[in-house]
């Protein structure tokens, strides 16, 4: 996929929140820094948020650094090594994205030290697909082979698939891998939400597979999409 530029927008602490990691359009790389105590927001006007890149901590001196005193600024090797897997549960697959740039969110790496998530997405064109917990779904492409972009079981929102234990909205369970192995190259694949094939993520909560995928005449080895062509 080729990427147009890359656009890089830092917001201060003293912005109101939310912070809005620009408008992603297809094939644009939008990157941002959002200050600790903020919230980012990652929106996709057209298709999917694909993420790139994420770190919760401080790599230099003087972004969101306004307002803050030396000894909060000084440590320059703080990084949360779970921040792109955190980001990943959260967002991939998403048209658009919210997440409290918190330690409650990433954990603290680095005490006493005002951190800053550093986040790069870009916005695929894709499909998706969402098969409710105890029932089968079938995906397909009239033309090229199937792609799997990223595959969640769990929950994300409580509006889809409503029931009265949709009671959470951060359940997260990652499938990518697996549908990718089930039914990448494929023309059709077979989907059964239920937990007997990907284990129960969060126990007494109703659930969902949603997977976001295209249809390509080529995958590689490494899972890259090449000659993508979206299945409408």
């Amino acid at each position: 996929m080729n990427r147009c530029k890359q656009n890089k927008v830092t917001f201060s602490d003293f912005s109101p929140p939310p912070a809005f990691i620009a408008l992603c359009q297809n094939g644009i790389e939008a990157r941002g820094a959002v200050c600790e105590g903020r919230t980012a927001h990652l929106p996709c006007e057209r298709g999917f948020i694909k993420l790139i890149s994420a770190s919760y901590g401080r790599s230099d001196r003087t972004t969101c650094s306004s307002g803050r005193p030396s000894n909060q600024l000084s440590n320059t090797q703080c990084h949360q090594y779970r921040s792109r897997r955190i980001m990943s549960d959260r967002c991939d697959g998403m048209s658009s994205c919210t997440v409290p740039v918190t330690n409650s969110v990433f954990s603290d790496p680095c005490r006493g030290t005002y951190k800053y998530l550093d986040v790069s997405f870009t916005c695929l064109p894709a499909s998706r697909s969402v098969t409710c917990e105890n029932s089968r779904n079938v995906i397909s492409c009239a033309r090229g082979s199937l792609s799997i972009h990223h595959a969640n079981y769990g929950r994300r929102d409580r509006l889809t698939c409503p029931h009265r234990l949709a009671t959470t909205s951060h359940c997260y369970h990652s499938q990518t891998s697996n549908l990718r192995s089930r039914c990448n190259g494929r023309n059709s694949c077979q989907l059964h939400a239920s937990n007997a094939i990907f284990s129960d993520p969060c126990r007494g909560v109703n659930k969902y597979l949603e997977v976001t995928y295209s249809c390509n005449n080529h995958i590689t080895s490494s899972g890259e999409i090449t000659a993508a062509e979206q299945d409408t």
